[in-house]
């Protein structure tokens, strides 16, 4: 399992709205290179956003479930990437004061073929990957404005 953490200089609601709009994934998930729909009720549990991942002519278009939310604490995901298959994505969020968050991702391949590739090297490139993740996710949600503030 890949475990990556990182202080984001935001509270959590301001880390969370980020990653409750599911058409910004593109921008932070590192792999996902286009948002092709989001179910109205993203991210309630059971509803999805539909992915196109890698590059193209090779990209692959599939889906990823909310398997359980606690909004401004934890989104948890079915990232799905067949035909190679599909990792849980645990993305937790832990308040560090009134204006930081230490953000959490842990992942795993659940499903597929990568699922029976699971090995260090996986690990590690999940490791560096998610590190870039968090980078972004980080970057969105430090230079957004508060959501009250918002017009």
């Amino acid at each position: 399992m890949a475990i990556v953490e990182r202080t984001v200089q935001a509270p959590p609601d301001r880390v969370f709205a980020v990653l409750a709009d599911g058409w910004t994934y593109s921008d932070w998930v590192v792999g996902t290179v286009h948002i092709r729909d989001v179910d109205p009720a993203w991210p309630s549990p059971g509803s999805k956003l539909h992915h196109k991942a890698g590059p193209w002519p090779l990209s692959l278009h599939d889906s990823s479930t909310v398997l359980d939310c606690t909004p401004g604490r934890r989104l948890k995901l079915n990232a799905g990437l067949w035909p190679l298959g599909a990792a849980v994505v645990d993305i937790r969020l832990e308040p560090i004061g009134d204006s930081a968050t230490r953000v959490v991702i842990y992942e795993e391949f659940a499903e597929g073929p990568l699922r029976w590739a699971r090995n260090k090297v996986n690990d590690l490139i999940l490791h560096r990957r998610n590190i870039e993740t968090l980078h972004r996710l980080a970057d969105i949600a430090e230079r957004s404005q508060a959501p009250s503030s918002r017009r």
